[in-house]
């Protein structure tokens, strides 16, 4: 299979898009957040020199989502599970024993439950600006009330998905880079239509795998920027407390995703991890 070519793995009776990119000695699967594509990725160079780095050293394995992007989509919001074993299906596919998980953003829980049903397939796992839950709770406060998600979901997120709004949130460094935000917006189109981007955001919403942390075997390494706007630096500290021996590194920088900002921190932390285990 050369670089870049979009394949499919079969999970039940959806298909999953698929992409793998470097030749390197380990696999590192990059489970990314919410309604993000690969496809529309390769037009923004950071991104695509982000992606080119990773597979300098490893052979990068990217999938959308059921209901995102390329892969089909489906007629309600799909659950954690059914996502996870996306991930399943999508290494089976690609002919990957055991991987590297890179999960960033809604990406770490999927990535956590995966470490924690398939360890034998996890060599380390890797959390960038990552939750262990979606919402607030007594014992997790950090995280924004339901009630706020909902309502910052219907007038925002959803009526502003597709121009590139969510830079305020997610990448506030290059919020005013107007070539940004024109990609920005496609990646949004391309990523979920503005009713899946509804069902998606209600899944999220259920997230919770805190019960989950303390049974990880696997090495794992958390990362997560002072400022990020888009999920409290609480929210990475929390996971690298509960998952045992987990190692917490605090970036700076206010941008949410990993290829904004300082990413060179992002990279040198991903290539130690993947070359000690």
């Amino acid at each position: 299979m050369s670089d870049r070519e979009v394949r499919y793995a079969r999970s039940g009776d959806v298909s999953v898009a698929y992409q793998t990119v470097g030749h390197g000695p380990r696999d590192l699967v990059f489970v990314t957040g919410f309604a993000m594509s690969f496809e529309a990725g390769w037009d923004y160079p950071p991104y695509r020199r982000f992606i080119e780095r990773l597979a300098s050293f490893s052979r990068v394995i990217m999938f959308d989502k059921r209901g995102v992007g390329l892969s089909d989509h489906v007629d309600r919001a799909p659950t954690l599970e059914e996502r996870m074993d996306d991930v399943r299906a999508v290494m089976d596919a690609a002919g990957a024993t055991d991987s590297v998980m890179f999960g960033v953003s809604e990406g770490a829980p999927m990535s956590i439950l995966f470490a924690a049903s398939h360890g034998e397939r996890t060599r380390a796992l890797v959390l960038c600006g990552g939750m262990a839950r979606a919402t607030e709770a007594p014992d997790y406060p950090f995280a924004p009330p339901a009630g706020a998600a909902v309502q910052s979901a219907l007038e925002f997120f959803v009526p502003f998905h597709g121009t590139g709004a969510s830079a305020e949130v997610y990448s506030p460094s290059v919020a005013d880079d107007p070539t940004y935000l024109t990609w920005l917006a496609r990646w949004e189109r391309l990523g979920a239509p503005p009713n899946a981007l509804r069902d998606i955001f209600v899944m999220f919403l259920d997230i919770d795998v805190r019960d989950i942390l303390p049974v990880i075997r696997v090495p794992t390494l958390v990362l997560h920027r002072h400022g990020d706007r888009a999920v409290n630096v609480r929210a990475g500290r929390y996971l690298a407390e509960h998952i045992p021996d987990a190692r917490f590194v605090e970036l700076s920088g206010i941008d949410h995703l990993p290829w904004v900002g300082d990413s060179d921190t992002v990279i040198i932390s991903l290539i130690k991890t993947t070359k000690s285990y």
